[in-house]
């Protein structure tokens, strides 16, 4: 069995780099209002944001979502 996943888009893709895309792309503010999570509304920060999603696998799935949906936008312009 291969360990390689062509089809999977978040392939190679760290939690950390996706939210450092989505916060460079919507900003603490919007990321906030597009997932409501507390660490992305009170006191946001990458460490903070990321010790929480490694932990609770809704809001990673939220945010896996909204990074491919993000990807696919920008792959159609």
């Amino acid at each position: 069995m291969s360990s390689e996943q062509p089809k999977n888009p978040l392939h190679a893709v760290t939690l950390e780099m996706i939210l450092t895309s989505l916060v460079e792309h919507y900003g603490w503010d919007e990321l906030g209002q597009r997932i409501e999570i507390k660490c992305f509304q009170n006191e946001p920060s990458i460490k903070s944001s990321l010790k929480f999603l490694r932990r609770t696998p809704w809001a990673r799935e939220k945010v896996e979502a909204l990074y491919l949906h993000m990807q696919n936008k920008a792959g159609s312009l």
